[in-house]
């Protein structure tokens, strides 16, 4: 089953804290949202395995885009 974590709001990913192939647990920050001049954590609503990280650094996200999908 795979988790889809999401942009909760429209901004520029800053950093990208995760690889593919990388175990995370819940909680753990796994991108970095820059938005209103803010940096805002994104974090793994559960534990698993990143599976695909559908963004780049400098990306302009819009609210509940994809950003990475864990197994």
């Amino acid at each position: 089953m795979s988790v889809n974590i999401v942009a909760p709001m429209p901004g520029t990913i800053a950093e990208i804290l995760v690889s593919v192939g990388d175990q995370v647990s819940a909680d753990e920050e796994l991108i970095i949202l820059e938005a209103m001049k803010m940096e805002n954590p994104i974090l793994a609503t559960s534990g698993g395995k990143v599976a695909e990280i559908k963004v780049n650094e400098k990306d302009k996200v819009d609210t509940n885009q994809v950003l990475i999908v864990l197994e």
